[in-house]
């Protein structure tokens, strides 16, 4: 694999990499989306397609943070109703991955986290949010929860840009910040970790990648302890447009890239 290993980095290169890391720890105790800026930094220090399976075992380890902060707050139905459609998004994404080229990767992933951002906020203004997240057991609510399982499945294999995706759907489908984060905790634990042999039978994913990440991966404890701190103070106005602001902000950073 094209990648890189500690000594190949330099020390202003290896202190963005552990903001970046510091970054996921916040995002997935605090504002979920918000680590498309880590995907950004990573991206840029280290060779693109590389940085996607040297990003995959930070986010994990986020992810477990995220899980043992918040796991009584999961709610399991709609995890369950999203599973079959992610494992199809995830399929597609690897498949994606054997032929595309960064740069339709980046256009595309940048593309489709605008368009959930601008069909979030139009649904915002123009209906009553549902008041309750088992409104997903209606027919409505399942074929929602199938797109968005697959275009979160597609987004977060191609470029661990699923976070935007589904924290999208969560908000379209009425989840209060604690149901949100817990949902959301337990969603990418999984995803992530099925995530792994995909990405090592890519190549992404090596000896090399794994001292990489060992090095970094302390930094992500700080940032989940921020985040924990941080999301007590926010009320649920703030931080449903802090996710919707990280979404676009990611969206356009890929794009722009």
């Amino acid at each position: 694999m094209d990648t890189m290993t500690l000594w190949h980095i330099t020390g202003w290169e290896f202190a963005a990499l552990a903001f970046a890391a510091l970054l996921v720890g916040f995002s997935k105790t605090a504002v979920s989306g918000a680590n498309t800026v880590s995907l950004a930094v990573f991206a840029a220090v280290l060779p693109a397609r590389a940085s996607t399976g040297i990003l995959l075992p930070i986010l994990i380890a986020g992810d477990v943070l995220a899980v043992l902060t918040y796991r009584r707050h999961a709610h399991w139905p709609t995890l369950w109703r999203l599973f079959p459609a992610v494992a199809a998004g995830v399929v597609l994404g690897t498949v994606f991955l054997v032929w595309a080229d960064d740069e339709i990767v980046r256009t595309s992933i940048g593309a489709i986290l605008l368009l959930m951002a601008g069909v979030t906020v139009w649904r915002r203004r123009t209906a009553e949010r549902e008041a309750e997240p088992d409104s997903v057991a209606t027919r409505a609510g399942r074929v929602k929860a199938r797109s968005y399982g697959v275009l979160g499945g597609f987004t977060t294999m191609v470029a661990n840009a699923g976070g935007p995706v589904m924290s999208m759907y969560l908000l379209s489908a009425g989840f209060r910040k604690l149901g949100f984060l817990g949902t959301s905790a337990f969603f990418f634990l999984i995803v992530n970790v099925s995530k792994v042999p995909f990405s090592a039978g890519l190549g992404l994913i090596d000896g090399s990648s794994l001292l990489l990440d060992a090095a970094l991966v302390i930094f992500v404890v700080p940032g989940a302890v921020l985040g924990k701190w941080a999301v007590d103070r926010i009320n649920q106005r703030l931080f449903e447009q802090l996710v919707i602001a990280a979404t676009v902000v990611g969206g356009l950073q890929l794009l722009l890239r």
